[in-house]
């Protein structure tokens, strides 16, 4: 049976809401995803509070979770070396997620940094991981196209894939930051990529509104994709999406499709739903 990693993000999910959740309650949204069987969750960041005050509290988060029943790992986040050190010095955690964008204007909105300082952080990163037993996710973002009018095409996408990968990048997830993608450049991306670099492990971070998350999972996977983040219901997702309905991969969608192809992701049903009855308790108090 064919294997499939669906990444739960509540962190993505949770991080633009304005009124700040309490610690207590991400805590116990959280345990619930842990016992669904989700390859990862992206629970957190170590993030500038000014910038994302809604995970300011990541590392309480991570001390109040119980971990000795759960198959799932951990990810967090990270916008810069500070963040990795800090992120490192939590042993519950098994990956640094780091947001990539070759667009230079998104990069500098994102972290404030050039592509060039970008490329010089994310090189700093990798080495904090290697010695902390940790592995990093770049998230490729703009991957399949850019609203900014900065130059992107798929040969950029494919140099800047070549350049990650002779710095040891072992998991890249292209990232539709606002909806851009077609199941058009998904499947060339995928298509392409995949067969080319076997040492990398790639990922669909889509974003998508409620009437074209099929076709653009199914050309992901039909091109050899089987990583995929999502966020129960969708919530979250870019707070530059100009469109209201474009949020993150609904994770029941992805769940239903992996079911549709047999394919194996690991995940219980019961308790799926669970976690799913806990999400919108939690957002529809918050959102």
């Amino acid at each position: 049976m064919e294997k499939v990693k669906i990444i739960e993000c509540p962190r993505d999910a949770m991080q633009g809401i304005k009124t700040f959740i309490p610690t207590e309650k991400k805590v116990q949204y959280i345990q619930a995803l842990l016992r669904c069987g989700f390859d990862t969750i992206d629970f957190g960041s170590f993030v500038s509070p000014k910038a994302i005050p809604q995970m300011v509290d990541t590392a309480e988060v991570l001390s109040k979770l119980d971990l000795s029943a759960t198959s799932s790992k951990l990810l967090a986040i990270v916008a810069n070396v500070r963040g990795a050190i800090d992120a490192c010095k939590h042993s519950e955690i098994d990956f640094l997620g780091y947001p990539f964008s070759i667009s230079e204007n998104f990069q500098m909105r994102n972290t404030h940094k050039t592509i060039a300082e970008s490329i010089e952080v994310l090189a700093e990163i990798l080495n904090h991981a290697d010695k902390n037993n940790k592995r990093v996710v770049a998230y490729l973002s703009m991957g399949f196209g850019n609203p900014y009018g900065d130059p992107w095409n798929v040969e950029i996408v494919g140099e800047w894939t070549e350049k990650l990968s002779a710095m040891g990048v072992e998991i890249l997830s292209l990232s539709d930051t606002v909806g851009t993608s077609n199941p058009e450049t998904i499947n060339y991306l995928f298509s392409n990529l995949i067969p080319a670099y076997p040492n990398i492990e790639f990922g669909a971070h889509l974003h998508t509104t409620p009437t074209t998350w099929h076709e653009k999972v199914h050309a992901a996977y039909q091109s050899g994709c089987r990583r995929f983040d999502g966020a129960i219901q969708g919530f979250g997702g870019c707070p530059m999406a100009a469109d209201e309905l474009t949020g993150n991969m609904p994770t029941e969608k992805l769940f239903s499709y992996a079911n549709s192809q047999k394919a194996d992701t690991g995940i219980k049903a019961m308790s799926f739903e669970s976690a799913y009855n806990e999400a919108l308790k939690l957002f529809r108090e918050y959102h």
